[in-house]
């Protein structure tokens, strides 16, 4: 089958140093930084004075919708930080029709590339809004000044394109993919080119070189932009990888570094399916990803509980059909996943 190109754009995205100081030079007053509150005393000095900071303290969309009112007017929204702070910052961009403009402070999603929001409602993951970017700003000196361990987890926003792919041909196989979503070999196809231009790049992620950092935010600029270019069909970037982090997330109460949770299912993802689960594994270790439980705040037996009743959790979430919907996941299945991790990791010590 002949590939096809995606349809729509993809955000546009300025590489360089310093970038941060020229926010009050281009953004109309008054201006909301949306960033955390560990965040901002590093970065407030830039600003000197000529913004108004709003601290997330919630990612509920309920609380966010009721909150809205209390916070400052602005005539223009600024993200700064991760994945919760830049969310934060399109929905309320979006709720004020107001101009945004993305500053990642560290590569561990790719929601400065998107255009909707993920919030939670009722403790389950929903996307809701629309946003683009004036600009993504990729500072390397802001990007750098993270912790290696938060660069190297956005990782899983490509990786996780294998145990999705196969998520889809399994739906295709049972003759169970969405009406709105057919099984397509060109969109497949797209999503494994990004993947695999990204392979040769692993050792600079783990650097968190220059290199580095244009080659997963590149990618990332593509699959955040992806989900909305294909017609709202996540299909081709996220399957039961990322459901394992929603089951973890929900049994749980926790919130996570979102690339842990999302690499330890794409190993898991990938041994039920037969797929690849070393190569996957010796990928995700070969970056830095710390995918044992210990490392994220979990203990086994949560991650067990997790897994065993991942198939109840996906039916009941409405989430779309793969190996999560039909896998009876046993605790001697967390044995071997555990011997496996544990067989390449080591043994955890605090």
């Amino acid at each position: 089958m002949p590939a096809h190109p995606s349809t729509g754009h993809e955000f546009t995205t300025v590489f360089g140093r310093n970038l941060v100081a020229e926010i009050p030079n281009i953004a109309l007053r008054p201006c909301l930084v949306v960033t955390m509150e560990d965040l901002w005393p590093r970065f407030a000095d830039r600003f000197a004075g000529q913004v108004t900071p709003y601290l997330v303290r919630t990612i509920d969309g309920d609380a966010l919708a009721q909150e809205l009112p209390s916070i400052p007017p602005s005539a223009s929204v600024v993200g700064l930080g991760g994945g919760q702070a830049i969310d934060v910052a399109k929905y309320i961009a979006w709720q004020r029709r107001a101009p945004l403009f993305q500053i990642p402070t560290a590569m561990t999603v790719d929601a400065p590339f998107g255009q909707r929001s993920g919030l939670r409602f009722g403790g389950h993951v929903k996307y809701i809004g629309w946003a683009i970017p004036e600009a993504v700003y990729v500072d390397f000196d802001v990007i750098q000044s993270a912790p290696a361990a938060l660069n190297r987890s956005g990782i899983c926003e490509i990786l996780c394109f294998h145990t999705a792919h196969a998520d889809w041909r399994l739906a295709r196989d049972r003759g169970l993919t969405e009406p709105q979503w057919p099984y397509d070999e060109a969109r497949v196809a797209e999503a494994k080119a990004v993947m695999d231009g990204l392979l040769p790049q692993l050792d600079e992620v783990s650097r968190v070189s220059e290199a580095g950092i244009r080659g997963l935010m590149t990618a990332m600029r593509w699959a955040g932009a992806s989900f909305h270019n294909a017609g709202w069909n996540p299909r081709h970037i996220e399957g039961v990888e990322h459901f394992i982090f929603y089951a973890l997330e929900y049994y749980t109460g926790r919130k996570f570094i979102h690339g842990q949770p999302v690499c330890l299912g794409i190993v898991a993802g990938s041994m039920l399916h037969r797929d690849g689960a070393d190569e996957m594994l010796e990928r995700i270790h070969r970056v830095g990803v710390d995918i044992r439980p210990e490392a994220m705040g979990l203990t086994w037996a949560q991650v067990e509980h997790a897994l065993v009743n991942l198939r109840t959790f996906v039916r009941e979430a409405g989430l779309w059909y793969g190996i999560a919907h039909e896998a009876e996941i046993t605790p001697q299945f967390v044995t071997e996943l555990r011997e496996r991790i544990t067989a390449l990791y080591g043994p955890w010590t605090a």
